[in-house]
């Protein structure tokens, strides 16, 4: 399963399992923002880290 997280050059996000998440929580960071019609709207500099989440035991 694929997580994801913003990134900004001063600060990194939590990994999410759903996209949304991480877009939903990605102003808290100074990432971006969800505009009026629920789109993701990221700052300049903003990247989107992706990775397969670890398995666990």
């Amino acid at each position: 399963m694929t997580q994801y997280r913003f990134v900004t050059e001063k600060r990194q996000g939590k990994w999410y399992d759903r996209l949304s998440q991480a877009q939903a929580y990605a102003e808290r960071i100074g990432a971006g923002f969800l505009d009026a019609k629920g789109r993701f709207v990221a700052y300049r500099g903003t990247i989107l880290e992706k990775r397969e989440k670890p398995l666990t035991a």
